[in-house]
């Protein structure tokens, strides 16, 4: 992997987080991708999201104590607008224009075929039905990206209509338990901007 700021690239990482706009998605299990890279613009300080890509994006470096900012990895956080199904058509331009290289592109997403409240973490990949995922090979042409995957369990059922309606229907586990897995979802991001995929 490339050291950081290599290839003159105006930010080091492109953090994605996954799901889709408006208030009645907002606490849904396909929305915990948005929830977490909410989480890391908060930890970051970061300016509020703008307008751009067809999404909502900021800038800035992951090393915040204070007011001062100590270094660190520079970021932009994306949340696309355009609902999860062509969401490659928000991160494919914004990978363009921000020159990243697929390994430093970070998506953040529901799984259901991880138990609730695991996370894990991996360089490339299947896309496992995930409607997001495969509207982001299309847009970049490749599915050899980083992914935090973050568990939400999967209903007792494989019919489709079934699942669509769990995966956008809101979490039963308590709000702290949510809570605790948006806030594992983000320590795993960080960790990756730290250490890798290993």
């Amino acid at each position: 992997m490339a050291p950081p700021g290599s290839g003159g690239a105006p930010v080091d990482w492109l953090i994605v987080g996954l799901g889709n706009p408006g208030a009645e998605y907002e606490r849904t299990r396909h929305n915990v991708g948005f929830r977490i890279a909410r989480e890391l613009i908060e930890r970051w300080r970061l300016p509020t999201p703008r307008s751009r890509y067809r999404g909502l994006i900021t800038e800035g470096r992951t090393g915040v104590s204070g007011a001062r900012v100590m270094g660190g990895d520079r970021v932009a956080v994306l949340l696309p607008q355009t609902y999860m199904n062509d969401a490659g058509d928000s991160v494919g331009p914004a990978r363009g224009a921000l020159h990243v290289a697929l390994d430093r592109l970070l998506v953040v997403h529901d799984e259901i075929d991880i138990p609730f409240g695991e996370i894990r973490v991996r360089l490339g990949g299947g896309l496992a039905g995930h409607n997001g995922l495969k509207s982001l090979r299309r847009g970049l042409g490749s599915t050899e990206f980083g992914r935090v995957r973050v568990g939400v369990g999967r209903p007792p059922t494989t019919d489709p209509d079934r699942v669509a309606a769990y995966v956008l229907g809101r979490f039963a586990e308590p709000p702290e338990e949510v809570a605790a897995l948006v806030g594992r979802g983000a320590d795993a991001a960080e960790a990756v901007l730290r250490e890798g995929y290993g």
